[in-house]
């Protein structure tokens, strides 16, 4: 059952010549001109709002969201929704207050704004620990996350699943940002695509299960009706998901300060937005808080629907694992080799076309810390655009060749994706503090921002594990509730030691804000609200 068929491969083999032919012509566009660091690492100027939008979310889902998260939907229903939600209007906070103050002060990597607003000390301490966690930590898990999901769907080995991503994803890395960005269009419209087809497929079987025939609305309704409890997007301390979702927490604290550090402080994900003017950046990343709204649906709706499926005596078998253990990862993949000759191969290529746009932007990312930040700053100094260029591609190839050879190791880690989002997340609430007080509080030394980032992890593993040490004397706190209690802790702490720095009153490294900046156009007020107003209403629905 774990096969392409003809149909699939010539399917896929469609969109992989597609986005190759399309990258190649757009690496060729301008080839008269050339390319220096700014188009390799940023594709300065080049990308239109649509690109850098489908951009972002083309690096942001990967196989983690069609495995993990529609798991996560069959086990605790709509409410791992909120996890896409709340970025959509966190998205709209960045735009807002966060992308301008990266513009006016033409920043192009994280180190180098933190190298401009404390010293090059905190810049490179967090450059290395960012390349080090992209490299062997966030590279590594989408490659074998992301090997795991092709070969439960193909039956292509596992290694070969390894090679092959991470092939594809070198090919269409070593362009460029402007390569990366524009193939991502194609990638985020056949993710969209091979999603909904799924989506469509599972309303339709659970209809025609209960005697509807084919009746994607009279699904959804079935849906609603036979599994109420997975339509609520609040939980209370009885749910047995509490800890993973903790109440308000997944609106305001732990839920805001998770994105906030993601969308506002990744270089990854900040990157797309770095070369375009405000009114371009912002129109992109509206756009990807529009195309967030849409993600649960491809990736959460089929996952419920597997719920209610398996409750009612349907794909018994195929939900179990080697030992028989029921596993919720295993919907997503159930569900699309369940798909016909054709539309499966159109699916497979949606969960290839995530994993490789993931891959792409992280290891572009990597390679403009490194080549930036590291390699011109402490290696060679007077380094040409063309050298900056060849060591951004040697980067590229070295990491994700380090990534491909690391990932089987991840074999060993029961629950790999939540034992690594959980640990990557101790960096978060430091990470944020950093950030937000080096943006708007001028008095912010670097002495403070030192300290918050060397005690961000501590004290996260004081909390997680102080429960277990003091034989549950301390409060075991939700992950979310964790984050709250650092970042509030790493900001009092860096509010005390820079007022104890009396030179820190006319500190000449504080930024400049124009609050001019913060203003947004009437388009963009318009879209904004029209977010804010869906995100009301199902919240409002599905409370």
């Amino acid at each position: 059952m774990n096969h392409l068929h003809t149909a699939d491969y010539v399917v896929f083999f469609i969109y992989f010549i597609v986005v190759v032919v399309y990258g190649y012509w757009v690496y060729h566009k301008k080839k008269s001109k050339q390319m220096d660091s700014k188009d390799f690492f940023l594709a300065e100027g080049s990308l239109t709002w649509w690109a850098i939008g489908a951009s972002l979310i083309a690096s942001n889902i990967s196989a983690e969201h069609f495995i993990g998260m529609s798991g996560s939907g069959f086990a605790m229903g709509l409410a791992i929704s909120t996890y896409e939600w709340m970025s959509a209007a966190t998205l709209i906070i960045v735009a807002v207050f966060i992308i301008p103050v990266y513009l006016k002060n033409k920043i192009y990597t994280m180190p180098q704004f933190l190298s401009m607003r404390y010293n090059d000390t905190v810049s490179t301490i967090m450059a290395i620990f960012w390349l080090l966690v992209y490299v062997f930590v966030n590279l590594t898990s989408i490659i074998y996350l992301g090997a795991l999901a092709v070969n439960s769907l193909s039956g292509i080995s596992f290694e070969w699943c390894i090679t092959g991503l991470g092939v594809f994803s070198i090919v269409v890395t070593l362009g460029g940002m402007k390569v990366i960005g524009y193939t991502d269009v194609v990638q985020v419209i056949v993710l969209i695509m091979g999603g909904l087809v799924t989506t469509y497929l599972a309303l339709n079987l659970l209809s025609n299960h209960f005697g509807f025939g084919d009746d994607v609305l009279k699904g959804f309704s079935i849906l609603r009706e036979k599994a109420p409890s997975h339509f609520h997007m609040i939980f209370d301390e009885t749910n047995p998901y509490y800890k993973d979702l903790p109440g308000l927490s997944v609106l305001i604290g732990g839920m805001l300060i998770n994105n906030l550090a993601y969308w506002g402080c990744n270089q990854y994900i900040v990157q797309r937005a770095l070369g375009a003017n405000l009114k371009t950046a912002r129109s992109g990343i509206l756009f990807a808080a529009f195309l967030k709204l849409l993600i649960p649906v491809i990736v959460v709706l089929p996952g419920i629907t597997m719920y209610v499926m398996h409750e009612n005596g349907m794909f018994q078998k195929e939900m179990l694992d080697a030992s028989g253990v029921l596993k919720p990862d295993q919907s997503y993949p159930t569900l699309m080799n369940l798909l016909p000759d054709g539309l499966k191969g159109l699916a497979f290529a949606a969960l290839t076309a995530a994993i490789v746009a993931s891959l792409a932007g992280k290891a572009n990312s990597i390679s403009t810390i490194f080549s930036l930040d590291i390699y011109k700053k402490y290696v060679k100094k007077d380094a040409s655009e063309k050298q900056l260029v060849f060591t951004g591609r040697f980067a590229v190839v070295t990491a994700m060749v380090l990534a491909m050879l690391v990932a089987p190791a991840l074999k060993n880690l029961d629950q790999a994706y939540q034992f690594i989002q959980e640990y990557v997340g101790f960096i978060s609430p430091g990470v944020l503090a950093i950030f937000l007080l080096g943006f708007f509080w001028k008095r912010a030394n670097a002495n403070a921002a030192i300290a918050a980032a060397l005690l961000t992890i501590p004290l996260s593993t004081v909390l997680k594990f102080l429960p277990t040490w003091t034989n549950g004397a301390f409060p075991d706190y939700a992950f979310l509730d964790r984050m709250s209690i650092v970042f509030v802790t790493l900001v009092l702490l860096m509010v005390i030691i820079s007022l104890a720095d009396p030179e820190t009153k006319n500190n000449p490294k504080g930024l400049i804000i124009d609050v001019k900046a913060f203003r947004t156009s009437p388009g963009f007020i318009i879209g904004s609200v029209i977010i804010l107003g869906i995100l009301a209403a199902l919240y409002t629905v599905f409370w």
